[in-house]
């Protein structure tokens, strides 16, 4: 990496980092907190306010994505960042379940990962680039193991309404990085062509890559329907489970450099598929830990290859979604990409609540199971261009 690619991947990953812990602060402690508001005794009102965020994000990541292809990443990113605060101050505010679930809702409104993702991409060379998408995955995976651990704390010390403050604070800061810290973002000349919807929409490799984030983060927000209440059963109580969440995470991000080799020799599709095959592999073992006595190490196990499996689909998937799309349209094309994330994490959520519900958590990870392998398969088709080798730096005379 050069000096600005650097700079770029670092800064671009310190704000998705300080966004990120602040929505992951609340998630852990929202249901519990919720309760204590006017309203709180309507679960499914509660769990309307939880999942706000989840809906406006999903409905904002394409036009926000298509806005920063028209008008310019950072100015799309202040903006975005700036209409996350605001919904923090509200949520801060709120005195009834009511007032969360608009400060929730204007928190999703401001959906930067579109036009974050995109800016990473403009600054980036493909021979780099998943290194750059790396870190970010790295930052939002390392934020979400960290909320786990602060989130109890916070909230028995301040509430609600100071973990939204807390959040607040982290925009702003997030804000003076993008403005002062990431690299001016190059030009684009007049005559080219913006991002249009058909371009990424209909691309056949672009939909494989969008299904996969949609299954990926759907798993993700469902097996967190049942993992804390197993490792409970282990006999790890709630207080601790953080130090199964944080080892795991770290020791995951050990074997990312490997990727990068990899993907410099010409297999990434191959990385990709094993990937998601790992993480078909961890159902499994979820599914087998439902049906007999719970083994803390198993789980342990099992929580290490999933963060594995997702780091590397974190990294990967992105960075190919950024090389598979016109220059002119990767806003459009990271759009479509984290819209499907985000009806993931809401899909997940529901979905994973109504199948624990319907036949216990071995149902859950049967059906999490079922999403993964038709994945796998869905994947064998795509078509991975090959990472052009780095330029190197002219001759000195």
């Amino acid at each position: 990496m050069t000096a600005t690619e650097r700079r770029a991947s670092f800064s671009l990953a310190g704000v998705f980092a300080l966004r990120m812990l602040g929505l992951f602060l609340v998630l852990p402690v929202f249901m519990l907190e919720a309760r204590r508001y006017p309203g709180g005794d309507d679960v499914a009102l509660v769990g309307l306010a939880m999942g706000a965020y989840g809906l406006t994000q999903a409905f904002m990541q394409m036009p926000v994505g298509l806005a920063s292809d028209r008008w310019g990443r950072k100015r799309v990113i202040l903006v975005g960042l700036a209409v996350f605060a605001l919904g923090s101050v509200v949520a801060a505010l709120a005195t009834d379940v009511w007032g969360l679930l608009i400060g929730r809702a204007m928190q999703g409104a401001g959906a930067i990962s579109a036009a974050v993702t995109a800016l990473l991409a403009d600054l980036t060379r493909d021979s780099v680039r998943t290194k750059g998408m790396a870190l970010v995955g790295a930052s939002i995976g390392l934020m979400f193991a960290l909320s786990l651990v602060l989130a109890p704390s916070l909230a028995a010390w301040a509430g609600l309404k100071g973990i939204f403050g807390l959040t607040l604070i982290l925009a702003l800061l997030a804000m003076i990085v993008v403005w002062r810290v990431t690299p001016p973002e190059p030009a684009q000349p007049a005559h080219v062509p913006r991002g249009r919807l058909s371009e990424v929409l209909l691309h056949p490799a672009l939909w494989r890559l969008n299904l996969g984030v949609f299954v990926l983060h759907a798993v993700q927000l469902a097996m967190w329907m049942a993992v804390p209440a197993m490792l409970t059963q282990t006999g790890l109580p709630a207080a601790q489970h953080w130090q199964v969440y944080l080892p795991t995470v770290l020791l995951s991000f050990v074997l990312m450099g490997g990727l990068f080799a990899l993907e410099r020799r010409g297999y990434l599709r191959a990385v990709l598929r094993s990937a998601i095959g790992l993480l078909l592999v961890v159902q499994v073992l979820l599914c087998w830990q439902a049906v007999s006595e719970m083994n803390f190490w198993m789980l342990a196990l099992a929580l290490f290859l999933f963060f594995v499996a997702f780091n590397i689909l974190e990294a990967s998937q992105p960075s190919l979604v950024s090389r598979l799309a016109p220059p002119h349209a990767r806003g459009a094309a990271l759009g479509a990409y984290n819209t499907l994330q985000s009806v993931g994490f809401f899909v997940g959520g529901a979905a994973g609540g109504w199948l624990v519900r319907w036949g216990g958590i071995q149902a859950l990870f049967i059906a999490c199971a079922v999403a993964v392998g038709l994945w796998w398969l869905l994947t064998w088709g795509l078509q991975v261009p090959p990472v052009p080798a780095p330029a190197r730096p002219p001759a000195k005379a």
